[in-house]
């Protein structure tokens, strides 16, 4: 089910690493926070309570196994997890790997800049996301299969 004028409906919400009829799994393109990503389940729903008991099993494997991909790859200090919907209500998870010197630490990433983060540390984060999508491809491809 598809709804007019949802962004999650009408674009893949991000880069694209993995999708089957359920779910798909993106990375967002925020330059602040790389190897930021999303579980968004592909149906037009808003809460998990519309989805049926095995179908939340799913969408929360998905998300660990998405964290878990992040933790192996990265190694961020803390992984924080978010299910928002206020200004997109199309249900999806926010996967989002944190790390003591980001630019918004301890903050969440949509509160206040904390500092500029050195363009080293960045880049060298922004080399590990081809290792990421990969590992997160390969890690919820086994779990996540409609």
């Amino acid at each position: 089910m598809k709804h007019a004028g949802c962004e999650l409906c009408g674009s893949d919400g991000g880069m694209l690493v993995l999708s089957n009829d359920r779910l798909r799994v993106v990375l967002v393109d925020d330059a602040d926070f790389p190897g930021f990503a999303r579980v968004i389940w592909n149906d037009h729903v808003r809460e998990m309570t519309e989805l049926d008991a095995g179908s939340r099993h799913c969408l929360m494997q998905a998300v660990f196994a998405v964290e878990s991909a992040q933790r192996e790859t990265l190694a961020p200090a803390k992984i924080n997890l978010a299910s928002l919907g206020n200004v997109t209500p199309h249900l999806h998870w926010h996967v989002i790997p944190r790390f003591i010197d980001d630019s918004h630490f301890p903050q969440p990433v949509w509160g206040t800049r904390q500092r500029t983060p050195a363009a080293g540390i960045i880049d060298a984060r922004r080399a590990q996301v081809d290792r990421l999508r990969w590992r997160i491809a390969e890690t919820v491809a086994r779990i996540a299969r409609p």
